[in-house]
């Protein structure tokens, strides 16, 4: 039906996430019909971030910089460190405008299921920082699953094992009703972590 360079290029869209194969037909007979506006230049901008884009030595962000544009920063505040699994949950947090301290990106959870052990993530690095004296607080922005509170709580216990003149405070985000949420709606788990965070009015 078509060329062995389109089907290629169709083959590669397919592999992004939320893609399928028609989407990644619709997408790829796009680009080829707009091909000035859209392929050559969505081509040039691939091949430049490939070329510089690295991973950030201190936080492990994803910037043309090491350290990224984050850790540079003179406005960031040194002593809280916000710990995500990944750079889509850094990228989400920097959405909010929230956030004024630094980031550390342990690269996802422990998982025995998939062989994912303390040794596979960037877990060593973070207690190398929380060893900082300017480190003063560490977040943990884990997701709410069963990995991501096992990851957790190895962070926590990890970092319980530091000598206390050194040891940050450790906390974590709220867990619970999300702002907008009606209870009908609400999975059992998310009302669980509600009543047992609740707060006083």
């Amino acid at each position: 039906m078509a060329g062995p360079e389109i089907e290629r290029l169709i083959a590669l869209l397919a592999k992004l996430p939320g893609l399928g194969p028609r989407s990644a037909r619709r997408a790829a007979l796009h680009l080829i019909e707009r091909r000035e506006a859209m392929l050559d230049p969505l081509a040039r901008a691939m091949a430049e971030a490939a070329a510089k884009i690295r991973i950030c030595a201190t936080c492990g962000n994803l910037d043309s910089n090491s350290p990224c544009s984050i850790c540079a920063d003179p406005r960031r505040d040194p002593s809280v460190v916000c710990v995500v699994e990944g750079v889509a949950d850094l990228w989400a947090i920097e959405r909010t405008a929230s956030f004024a301290g630094l980031y550390h990106v342990i690269g996802g959870t422990l998982s025995a299921l998939d062989g994912v052990g303390p040794e596979d993530l960037n877990i060593a690095g973070l207690v190398a920082r929380a060893e900082r004296p300017e480190t003063q607080e560490i977040i943990l922005a884990l997701s709410a699953t069963v990995d991501g509170q096992t990851t957790a709580h190895y962070v926590a216990d990890r970092l319980d094992a530091l000598p206390e003149d050194v040891r940050p405070k450790l906390s974590r985000l709220a867990h619970g009703v999300p702002v907008g949420g009606e209870l009908d709606y609400l999975d059992d788990g998310t009302l669980t972590a509600a009543l047992k965070a609740r707060r006083p009015v």
